[in-house]
């Protein structure tokens, strides 16, 4: 959750931010939306992770964002 996905990726792909993130990197950003405050993004996040795989991958191709140059360099994608 970010006001700014794209700035927050490249945070991630420097190794600045969660633990988690600094030692399995994100390869791309696959889907974002938009909402009115922080506790309605907060509660799309909840209800996002509830839900299947297949359902999952329904609402990234929903809400898909344009590809862009690879995350770094030696990256498959």
């Amino acid at each position: 959750m970010s006001p700014d996905p794209r700035r927050r990726l490249q945070q991630h792909l420097d190794g600045r931010g969660a633990r988690y993130t600094r030692a399995h990197r994100p390869q791309r950003l696959v889907a974002q939306q938009a909402h009115a405050s922080r506790a309605q993004a907060s509660s799309a996040e909840y209800r996002l992770k509830r839900l299947r795989r297949a359902q999952k991958l329904v609402w990234a191709a929903a809400h898909a964002v344009a590809p862009s140059a690879p995350a770094a360099a030696g990256d498959p994608d």
